[in-house]
């Protein structure tokens, strides 16, 4: 049996990850780089980074009066907008070498956007705030879900069934279609829940999906924003369960620390509990309900 890597109708794909995966990594290292040397009073010289501003402002996003920051999202849009355009008036008749090249662009857009995609969900720059970790989450799932359809995973397999072939009535069309509806519903709740991986592998196992729904939300999670707010034990229950998954996570990341500062040596039960104190809370109330 032989397999084949990445095909040729799956190259455009490819370039279009490798130039997300590089798009978020550089932008992540500018912004962190301005943020770093924002005190730095001294003048910039042409080649450091700096915000962008419109109007004659400081590019700060605190707003003065005279400008506003601007923020990548816009020349992330901007970009997925053209190159998107491009890419369906080449589907039919473009080359491999011309839709691989929209895919670029679009791959540099997508990551432009999702880089502060929890500044499009929230609706105010929580860029550094401990939901502004949505973002980071939105980028995983993209580049989980763009390495699986390079390695030949197909969502809508379930149009390839044997059934869906072998009856075309329309009651087995619409069970077949019924079926994907419900599958596309329990991710999107699975994915509000905060259970960013199950969510994924659950396209491919459906029963995953209805775990991950039944199952309570993390309490960070839109869903326990949403609904738990006003059902206290069930916050409770999911901050307790939070923090029982993530204790053996928190014990490897500290000892890994350690270990990189060159004394590895076990964590204690402070440090730990500690470290889940500041990581694991309740998800905030929702603007409105909590100025109103």
């Amino acid at each position: 049996m032989r397999f084949d890597f990445i095909t040729q109708s799956r190259l455009p794909l490819m370039w279009c990850l490798i130039a997300f995966i590089l798009t978020f990594c550089i932008t992540r290292a500018i912004v962190r780089y301005i943020r770093a040397t924002a005190e730095d009073t001294a003048p910039k010289k042409w080649w450091q980074p700096r915000n962008l501003s419109l109007g004659g402002g400081k590019g700060d996003g605190k707003g003065d009066g005279k400008g506003f920051h601007l923020h990548h999202v816009v020349f992330g849009v901007l970009l997925v907008l053209i190159s998107g355009v491009a890419m369906v008036t080449l589907a039919v008749d473009g080359g491999v070498g011309a839709f691989t090249t929209a895919a670029i662009f679009f791959g540099i857009g997508a990551a432009l956007v999702l880089d502060e995609f929890a500044l499009i969900l929230h609706l105010q720059d929580v860029y550094w705030s401990e939901d502004g970790r949505t973002s980071v989450d939105a980028v995983f799932i993209a580049v989980a879900v763009a390495g699986l359809l390079m390695l030949g995973f197909n969502p809508l397999a379930f149009f390839d069934i044997d059934i869906w072939r072998a009856d075309d009535s329309w009651v087995v069309r619409a069970a077949v279609i019924g079926w994907a509806v419900a599958s596309l519903a329990l991710a999107l709740v699975v994915l509000a829940k905060g259970k960013v991986w199950t969510g994924l592998l659950g396209m491919g196992v459906p029963p995953l999906l209805v775990i991950g729904a039944v199952r309570l939300s993390r309490p960070h999670a839109p869903w326990a924003r949403w609904r738990y707010l006003d059902h206290p034990h069930k916050m409770d229950r999911a901050l307790q369960r939070e923090r029982r998954i993530r204790r053996p996570l928190v014990r490897a990341n500290l000892w890994l620390q350690s270990a990189l500062a060159g004394m590895p040596r076990l964590p204690d039960d402070t440090a730990i509990d500690a470290t889940l104190d500041r990581q694991v809370h309740p998800a905030p109330a929702p603007i409105s309900a909590a100025t109103g």
